[in-house]
């Protein structure tokens, strides 16, 4: 028998596992920087990294504005899976949008550690 119990285990699952995979490929790309990195490469790196701060943020400011208390568990762990995908996909359009100065100053900060000319 199919349980909806079941369904909302695995969404947990694989929302932790999302969230791993995020953080384990940032770090992923970090470690591959190096004095023959391309400019193309490390901005990329630096834009990854803004927008998974800012979608960390976002998660955070939307727990401490939703209160679950009262919802059924497997109802809430469906939305909180599709919340975090439309924060990840808001974070990454902030920083298209308005993060340039911070993505800007990672880069020239990353570029001189690194002596990437």
């Amino acid at each position: 028998m199919f349980s909806v119990d079941g369904v909302a285990g695995l969404v947990n699952t694989t929302q932790n596992t999302a969230a791993a995979n995020n953080a384990s490929s940032l770090q992923n790309s970090l470690k591959n920087i190096s004095s023959e990195s391309t400019d193309e490469e490390l901005m990329q790196v630096c834009k990854d990294f803004e927008s998974y701060f800012v979608e960390e943020i976002l998660k955070e400011i939307k727990e401490s504005m939703l209160d679950d208390e009262d919802e059924d568990s497997s109802i809430s762990t469906l939305k909180d899976y599709h919340m975090d995908s439309v924060i990840e996909t808001m974070a990454d359009e902030l920083v298209d949008e308005v993060g340039t100065n911070f993505t800007q100053q990672l880069y020239e900060q990353m570029k001189r550690n690194y002596n990437i000319q």
